[in-house]
């Protein structure tokens, strides 16, 4: 059997998990009620809207968005249904595709930040002190780090 965590970290697990399940769900009812968009095509617009060119290879969205290459895909698809991105060959070598934020997604985007950003101050950072901020921002950008890193070997080990 698998060696429980000691009584300090499971409490700080089960706290994260719930509140972040519940902070996540809050953030993404806000967005929709706002405008009309879930939080992934929110960060779909956000990733194409700071990209060169407002574009990105798929390979390179799902890998920043955390999605399978599937995933992507149908995301995509249903955001190209509503005119919010293009979906076009790759200018380089037209083997790969680019999504594309399109003029009708810049604005949606532009629309739907500031009640997202008001959604995130209430709902978290208005909650929190500098210090604290900071604290976060050392554990997250930590652990992301390391689990691009872990995945990158999984996905890659011959490179390693």
């Amino acid at each position: 059997m698998t060696e429980s965590l000691e009584p300090k970290r499971l409490t700080a697990w089960r706290a994260y998990i719930e509140a972040s399940q519940r902070l996540f769900t809050q953030l993404e009812d806000d967005l929709r009620a706002d405008s009309g968009l879930s939080f992934a095509d929110y960060h779909v617009l956000v990733l194409l809207s700071e990209a060169p060119g407002q574009r990105l290879r798929m390979g390179e969205l799902a890998s920043r968005l955390v999605f399978s290459p599937s995933r992507l895909t149908y995301q995509i698809t249903t955001m190209q249904r509503r005119g919010l991105v293009a979906r076009e060959a790759c200018p380089e070598d037209r083997r790969g595709s680019e999504a594309v934020l399109t003029a009708a997604g810049l604005l949606t985007l532009r629309e739907a930040a500031p009640h997202h950003l008001a959604s995130v101050r209430t709902h978290l950072m208005d909650d929190l002190d500098d210090d604290e901020v900071a604290c976060l921002t050392r554990i997250f950008d930590r652990l992301g780090r390391r689990l691009r890193a872990e995945r990158d070997t999984a996905t890659h080990p011959s490179e390693t």
